[in-house]
């Protein structure tokens, strides 16, 4: 059961909190298990004193670096790959004089996508892997220096956004104020990979990942959607929340009236992230309600964020039908999925992708739609202003080698 962070942290259990640092996590899993003891931000005790951790990403290597430490000793207490990496900075920092040398050795281990932050005694750490796969930026507020995945949570706490941690960047931040190392940095920056899932689907539109403002990719989605794949229609809506900005830029592109056809159950989380399809398809029927008077007779253009395993899009398409929707011509804005991710964003094996293998007349038959099309490839470096994306999941051009291994684990058995 989800439970909201204002029932776990209430102003009673905040009271009890005392020190001048602290780390929390709110991630869902995509490597081991859904279990409780695998909820970060996890914490070590060791000979040098106390090691939090929380992380954002998932290894590729992950299997091969646990059993190089089961093999000298170490005694695992998760099945997730962050505490792979909390034992191996523990194990650098007996050698070094310093947490944050401890996490550069350790990070040339490391391959795949991390943001981490890490507490120690007296430091608070924020690392991000040389590719800058998942965002990570600085913040303050008063005296105090914050570490968060997206600026909308400054925004959130009245803190000022600083800049954003750069890809390879390790920052400390101490008492006398922050320090910063570029060591880990790629040579050419070229070669940075940036998951435009976070541009897609995965941040808040409010946040600015890299200096680019999700809100502006996806109103940007939306209009090269109108340009490229047009149609006569009546009306232009969103599958909240994530689809709600593309189908207003297709509705400013096109002149077509952007509208609302869903009313969003606010106490239900992310389908996209739900293990089990069961599970899926009953959170779509309890997340979304459709407005019978906003699609009654009319032509709708349906804009969604992706398809991935094609199976709550169907019944979204037949809800809107249900409602008296006349057609449903659908726009995706992203390109349809091909190939698994392996760097935090749950797109799974090729064979549960609804695109791989399909054209788009089948996945168009299959959903039920009246036409369909998706976002075009060379679109998808427009959403992130020219910056260098990983496009991995759509073209199969992994900018690290994948995985010679199963990395998930529990979660999709």
């Amino acid at each position: 059961m989800l439970s909201d962070l204002s029932e776990v942290f209430t102003s009673d259990a905040l009271e009890g909190l005392h020190g001048n640092i602290g780390v929390g996590h709110v991630r869902y899993s995509t490597a081991g298990s859904s279990t409780r003891e695998n909820a970060q931000p996890l914490v070590l005790n060791y000979v040098k004193g106390t090691l939090g951790l929380a992380h954002n990403g998932n290894l590729v290597n992950a299997p091969q670096l646990r059993r190089e430490l089961e093999y000298n000793g170490a005694i695992f207490q998760t099945t997730i790959d962050s505490e792979v990496i909390a034992y191996h900075i523990a194990r650098e920092r007996i050698r070094t004089d310093t947490v944050e040398k401890a996490v550069a050795s350790a990070m040339k281990k490391l391959q795949g996508a991390y943001a981490l932050v890490i507490m120690s005694p007296r430091k608070l750490i924020g690392a991000r892997d040389p590719f800058g796969f998942k965002p990570l930026c600085i913040g303050k507020r008063e005296d105090a220096y914050i570490l968060v995945s997206e600026t909308c949570a400054l925004d959130t706490i009245g803190a000022k956004f600083v800049r954003d941690v750069e890809p390879g960047e390790i920052v400390t931040i101490t008492k006398e104020g922050i320090r910063s190392d570029k060591s880990m940095c790629l040579p050419d920056p070229k070669k940075q990979a940036r998951c435009v899932f976070e541009y897609i689907y995965f941040a808040r539109p409010d946040s600015v990942i890299d200096g680019v403002s999700v809100y502006h990719s996806r109103l940007c989605a939306g209009r090269s959607l109108a340009e490229d794949s047009p149609v006569d229609a009546d009306l232009v809506v969103g599958v909240p929340e994530s689809g709600n900005v593309a189908a207003l830029g297709y509705a400013m592109q096109s002149n077509i009236p952007y509208g609302t056809a869903f009313v969003k159950n606010s106490y239900v989380g992310r389908t996209f992230i739900k293990p089990k399809q069961s599970s899926r398809e009953v959170a779509v029927r309890i997340k979304l309600n459709v407005l019978k008077e906003a699609v009654a007779g009319k032509r709708v253009i349906m804009i969604d964020d992706s398809i991935v395993r094609g199976t709550t899009s169907p019944l979204i398409i037949h809800m809107l039908r249900e409602a008296g929707a006349k057609e449903v011509h659908v726009r995706v804005s992203a390109p349809p999925f091909l190939h698994p991710c392996y760097f935090g964003t749950d797109i799974p094996s090729e064979d549960q992708l609804l695109a791989h293998g399909r054209t788009i007349e089948e996945i168009r038959e299959r959903i039920g739609a009246d036409s369909l099309a998706y976002l075009r490839m060379e679109r998808l470096s427009q959403l992130a202003e020219g910056l260098p994306v990983c496009r991995a999941c759509f073209s199969g051009d992994y900018p690290v080698a994948p995985p010679t291994e199963d990395i998930r684990g529990e979660y999709t058995r």
